[in-house]
């Protein structure tokens, strides 16, 4: 066993001139880049495919091209629309202020942009293929599909149509092929349809248009997701933009979307107008008949008495009570018009059409319809484009609830009013009559009759008088919207940048993806940090992987990082030697191909060089190498048949030629059962035997996580050198690893990271300048399979 003096001084190794970048300083960044850098063929194919389907992808897809459009929106707000608008405010017709942020979400309402792709037949797509590409024909389309009747789209639609000649046409479907003429009804499982002939139909005689058919509903929502609208609040000025394939297509989707919102605006505006308009014809027409009434009435009266003047008193009397059932008529207009009012104010369904104003004085009054109509009127505005329950509703409702109370508070001043009014003017009335009692029969009977002739006759003046002052505002509505710039074409969007963009960040991401991916699967030890973070078990040295002709790289003549390496662990090993005592090393390993023959039979060479009588002992009786690699004879007897008994151990020993100092054991016929060989007591006589001939004793045993035999061979060793390979043995095994040397199941178990690429990648830094000129410099591009 090791002395105390040697125990205490274990971890006190000698190093190479092997530094890791973090003692030097290097960022993480510079090691992160070349990790990925030592894999550049895989980024370099990986660049080449996405770039390469990026030019594809050019090369077929169509430019796009920008439309834009211009309109300057009147807000009402501004002092310049007031002065404009005094003529309808003069008329109790003015509806408020606008709002301009309103006015943008509107423009891309569901209800106008559905009268877009109506007029505009959006629902129909037409393409062309030529050449593998294919090119949207809108702009010269052969024809065009009408729907017939009701039929109307539900689903998508798509089919091919083969034109044949300027009357008949080839319909291909996936069910099948059938004939049609032009402008004949075309029966399909979605109703009938008709292919209406254009100019351009000579130009595609022969050839086969795709038509793409999409329900009304979902170009609307497709449309309001393109079209964006952006306004200026100082001008206001909206600007509406449209990509689209084809520059005409977008041209006359703006323009016409403009031209609908202009109408539909003026719709709003006049709602006002119309329900006055309504109700003033409402009563002209009932009056005219009444009129007619009282006409024939008094006519027929004189010709029966043939009177043909009254007195003057008869006059005077007939003169004020017409007067006077003028103003009563007056006062009975207004009580209807407040009667509108009030129903309106009063219902909980509210009404399309605002109430008329006509012949209301109060300025309060007029003032406070008005609003509430503007306020109704936006509100119906935002629910094209918002749900009732959304939150910008709130103060709107609550305006509207507050603009109710107050217009219920000055009806019911103006109500009781305007019944005094009436009360009072009935009296007066009353009087009046009881003074044409004294007038002779035939004088007060023809008064009467006049008198009623001559009341629905100046309502009727009245109400024609204010249907003309009204008719006048509707002729005259002020126009909210006016158009900047007609709908115009940019240039066509660059295809080339986008997607070489995303090829160049795909073919970069991918291969990063890939590889980070791939280690964290494949759980491998990378770096000397993976052994610490995984075992207290220390780590006695690293060797470099650098690729030899021969395994036996101490044969190599010249300073080589990898003999090197070799030495330094043989310096290591011989420190925990005891002085005039045989020191027996086991090799080993977790599992297979981690090195252990290859360090085993090089640590015996440099062990040898040194003059230390050396003898390599082949146990891995399972899977032999180390006959193999220096080429023990078939028929010489080794290990098994020494364990098997019979033989002496000096049948089994040979001398190297390689080294006379190294003399090697090899491991013999392959045994049936090798694990109950090593438990037999031939093995303790053997070591204890050569303990006392040779200087050093190597054992190389199989991997000890998957066989016994390396742990009933560890009580024997003083020393166990156990094999990690860099980026194969795998971290879980540093759990066994730990336990092996927690547990000290082993004796002085210490660590060779075999096999470490020592590069920027891990960490490390070699400087092969160092070493002699023949000695071997690693290629740039080594290793070239491995950078995939």
């Amino acid at each position: 066993m090791l002395s105390k003096h040697n125990l205490m001084n274990k971890e006190q190794f000698i190093y190479t001139p092997f530094t890791e970048k973090d003692e030097v300083k290097s960022n993480n960044f510079g090691k992160i880049v070349s990790k990925y850098f030592y894999h550049w063929p895989l980024f370099l194919i990986c660049l080449v495919i996405t770039i390469s389907l990026a030019i594809l992808y050019i090369q077929f897809t169509n430019s796009v091209y920008h439309v834009k459009a211009k309109i300057s929106i009147n807000d009402n707000k501004n002092k310049d629309n007031k002065e404009k608008e005094a003529a309808l405010e003069q008329l109790n017709l003015s509806t408020g202020s606008k709002v301009v942020e309103s006015e943008v979400e509107i423009i891309k309402s569901r209800p106008l942009l559905r009268d877009v792709v109506q007029d505009l037949q959006l629902w129909a797509n037409y393409k062309e293929t030529v050449d593998y590409k294919t090119t949207d024909i809108y702009a010269t389309t052969p024809f065009k599909v009408q729907l017939v009747g009701s039929s109307k789209l539900l689903y998508s639609n798509n089919f091919k149509v083969v034109i044949i000649d300027k009357d008949n046409y080839r319909v291909v479907t996936d069910k099948g092929e059938m004939a049609g003429k032009f402008t004949a009804p075309f029966k399909t499982e979605f109703g009938t349809i008709k292919l209406m002939p254009t100019t351009k139909l000579n130009k595609y005689l022969g050839k086969t248009i795709k038509v793409s058919l999409t329900p009304e509903e979902d170009v609307v929502t497709a449309y309001q997701e393109k079209i964006t609208a952006t306004f200026n609040k100082s001008a206001p000025m909206v600007e509406l933009n449209l990509e689209d394939e084809v520059p005409l297509r977008g041209i006359q989707i703006l323009n016409r979307l403009v031209v609908v919102y202009k109408n539909s605006n003026i719709l709003d505006k006049n709602k006002e107008t119309l329900s006055t308009l309504k109700f003033i014809d409402e009563r002209l027409g009932s009056l005219s008949t009444e009129l007619t009434d009282a006409e024939k009435t008094v006519e027929g009266y004189k010709s029966s008495i043939g009177l043909t003047d009254i007195s003057s008193k008869s006059q005077y009397y007939l003169n004020n009570i017409q007067s006077n059932d003028g103003r009563l008529g007056e006062v009975n207009v207004q009580l209807n018009v407040i009667r509108g009012i009030e129903n309106y104010v009063n219902s909980t369904k509210g009404s399309d059409n605002p109430p008329a104003t006509i012949g209301i004085t109060d300025p309060n009054l007029i003032s406070l319809v008005s609003r509430l109509s503007t306020l109704m009127l936006e509100r119906d505005q935002l629910l094209a484009t918002a749900p009732e329950n959304n939150p910008i509703f709130y103060s709107v409702n609550s305006e509207v609830k507050s603009i109710k109370g107050a217009i219920r508070e000055s009806i019911k001043n103006i109500k009781a009013s305007l019944i005094n009014t009436n009360r009072e003017l009935n009296k007066i009335s009353s009087g009046y009559e009881g003074s044409i009692r004294d007038i002779p029969g035939q004088e007060r009977k023809y008064v009467s009759i006049k008198r009623q002739r001559d009341n629905k006759e100046s309502l009727y003046v009245y109400l024609l008088q204010k249907r003309e002052e009204v008719a006048l505002s509707y002729a005259s509505t002020l126009k909210d919207a006016r158009i900047v710039e007609n709908a115009y074409v940019g240039n066509p969007d660059s295809k080339k940048k986008g997607p070489l963009t995303l090829a160049l960040l795909a073919g970069l991401i991918l291969p990063i993806t890939l590889i980070t991916s791939r280690d964290a699967l494949r759980n491998r030890i990378l770096t000397i940090k993976d052994i610490e973070s995984g075992t207290s078990a220390p780590v006695i040295a690293e060797l470099i992987q650098e690729p030899q002709k021969s395994e036996l790289v101490m044969l190599n003549k010249g300073a080589y990082a990898i003999t090197e390496q070799i030495r330094n662990l043989r310096t290591n090993i011989l420190q925990q030697s005891e002085v005039g005592k045989g020191q027996v090393i086991l090799m080993s390993s977790s599992v297979a191909g981690e090195g252990k023959s290859f360090v085993a039979s090089n640590l015996a060479l440099s062990l040898a060089s040194t003059g230390k009588k050396t003898v390599m002992i082949e146990l891995d009786l399972r899977k032999p190498r180390l006959s193999k690699l220096f080429q023990i004879p078939e028929s010489q007897l080794g290990m098994s048949d020494y364990l098997k008994g019979g033989i002496d151990k000096n049948e089994v020993i040979i001398q190297s030629e390689l080294n006379p100092n190294l003399y090697l054991i090899g491991s013999g016929s392959i045994p049936d059962n090798p694990s109950e060989l090593l438990e037999g007591t031939n093995i303790r006589t053997l070591i204890d035997e050569l303990r006392l001939e040779f200087d050093q004793i190597l054992i190389d045993s199989p991997p000890m996580h998957l066989v016994t035999d390396g742990l009933i061979l560890a009580p024997f060793c003083d020393i166990c050198l156990y094999l990690i390979r860099h980026n194969h043995t795998s971290k879980s095994e540093l759990r066994f690893i730990e336990e092996l040397h927690s547990a000290n199941k082993v004796s002085n178990l210490f660590l060779v990271f075999n096999g470490v690429f020592m590069d920027n990648r891990y960490g490390y830094s070699v400087d092969y300048g160092y070493y002699a000129a023949e000695s071997y410099v690693k290629p740039a591009f080594s290793n070239f399979s491995l950078r995939f």
